[in-house]
């Protein structure tokens, strides 16, 4: 039986608010491009436009697509309470934007040789939620 206690004293897991609007005009099909410049702060559409510069060979706009969202991310993660460290998990559909962003930012590092922002990126995506890892970088 679960009491929902952390018996090892970390911090909870930090969950975002759902961004309704974002998730509609993406749903509605709307360009990742205009979403993100009707709503700048939210991470996912950052994240779809840095997966689709680093499928293309554009490196350089998928860092700094990625790095974008990334930072959009943090923004909302300090926001919904989260204090630097503590797991994120990519159960919770509102995180993805923020994992997906990191996840780019960690191949789009690699493939302009920041080796040291990659494995950092790597491990930080592990440490806050290794599903998370598993499922968007490559082994």
């Amino acid at each position: 039986m679960s009491t929902g206690t952390n018996l090892l004293g970390g911090p909870p897991p930090t969950h975002l608010p759902a961004d309704e609007a974002v998730d509609a005009a993406l749903a509605a099909g709307t360009a990742p491009t205009e979403v993100a410049a009707q709503h700048p702060a939210a991470s996912l559409p950052w994240a779809l436009l840095a997966e689709q510069a680093l499928v293309a060979g554009e490196s350089i706009p998928g860092y700094a697509f990625a790095r974008t969202g990334y930072h959009r991310g943090l923004d909302a993660l300090r926001r919904a309470g989260w204090r630097g460290h503590g797991p994120v998990p990519w159960s919770h559909e509102p995180n993805r934007g923020f994992l997906r962003a990191l996840a780019a930012l960690q191949r789009a590092a690699a493939a302009i040789g920041e080796g040291v922002e990659a494995d950092r990126c790597r491990q930080f995506l592990a440490d806050c939620d290794p599903v998370a890892a598993r499922e968007l970088l490559p082994s």
